[in-house]
């Protein structure tokens, strides 16, 4: 019988024993890394012991949609801890990293203890150091960018932006044309104006784990067969009368290539194969920001 998610249960190794015995109990944690590292299974364990919020910090996992693909926590890990912003956006619903953290404020505002977990680096940045406050994008500008290919939107950024985002990332890059477009201001402009953060580091545990490539790509492989196995497949299944290859919530790894199966354009062996790969390079872009970005953060080594 299926479960209703991937478990994130694992072992706690000696070197999340010893992350743990640093928690404090008053204070907001956050746990940052790689896809397939055990964020969710660290921020569990807090929970279990210490009490707390577990708080969704990963841009997949906010999609009602998704569950097994994005390996949401399950129903039953739920049950053992309060838990929020966790499926609760439509795919056709807008979502960016602005409203994330308006949501967060407001249950920072109601005084509960949080443990914010996840790997959406922009997420953490926003919540440590702030966020500009970018008007939103007209939805026919919107529309222009996603008929523009990767290098049309890079090559109309300017510099300082470019030095700034992941120009591997299509939907970083789409933001960023988008919004000088809309603005007539580069995103760079726009962070150099950046307010004060509702969470600095100093007011909080942060935690990022620094993880080798090959355990993790050895994680990576057996819990994408575990997707499959506990209904991938047919969850993105469920989703293909609707499927927009434009929605950023149909953009979560896994999702198109177990589309373009289900559409009879390759074999589910190669739709795997695909994925792991997809989802292997993502970790790797997750490490290279989080090393460069999180030096400050309370560091666990994982292999």
């Amino acid at each position: 019988m299926r479960r209703s998610g991937v478990s994130q249960k694992m072992q706690i190794s000696a070197a999340l024993k010893d992350a743990m015995r640093e928690v404090p109990c008053d204070k907001p944690v956050l746990i940052a890394g790689p896809t397939a590292s055990g964020k969710s299974a660290l921020a569990l364990e807090i929970a279990a012991q210490q009490g707390g919020v577990i708080v969704n910090a990963d841009a997949s996992q906010v999609y009602e949609c998704w569950r097994v693909i994005t390996a949401r926590p399950s129903a039953d890990e739920e049950a053992q801890a309060p838990h929020a912003l966790y499926g609760h956006i439509t795919a056709t619903q807008p979502y960016s990293t602005g409203h994330w953290l308006r949501e967060v404020t407001g249950l920072l505002a109601a005084e509960q203890r949080l443990i914010i977990t996840g790997g959406t680096g922009l997420y953490f940045s926003a919540l440590t150091q702030g966020l500009a406050e970018i008007p939103p994008t007209p939805p026919e500008i919107r529309m222009r960018g996603d008929k523009m290919d990767l290098a049309q939107l890079l090559a109309a950024l300017d510099a300082s932006t470019l030095a700034r985002i992941d120009v591997q990332n299509r939907a970083r890059a789409q933001r960023a044309w988008e919004v000088l477009i809309a603005t007539g201001r580069s995103l760079a402009a726009w962070q150099d104006m950046t307010p004060a953060p509702i969470l600095p580091l100093g007011d909080c545990h942060p935690i990022v784990f620094d993880v080798d490539k090959v355990w993790l790509n050895e994680r990576i492989k057996r819990r994408f067969d575990l997707m499959l196995d506990q209904g991938a497949l047919e969850e993105v299944a469920a989703q293909r009368s609707i499927y927009d290859p434009n929605l950023p919530a149909h953009r979560a790894i896994g999702v198109p290539e177990l589309m373009a199966h289900l559409q009879g354009e390759i074999s589910l062996d190669d739709a795997r194969q695909r994925a792991i790969i997809a989802t292997r390079q993502f970790a790797k872009r997750q490490r290279t920001w989080m090393r460069n970005k999180m030096a400050d953060w309370h560091k666990v080594a994982l292999h």
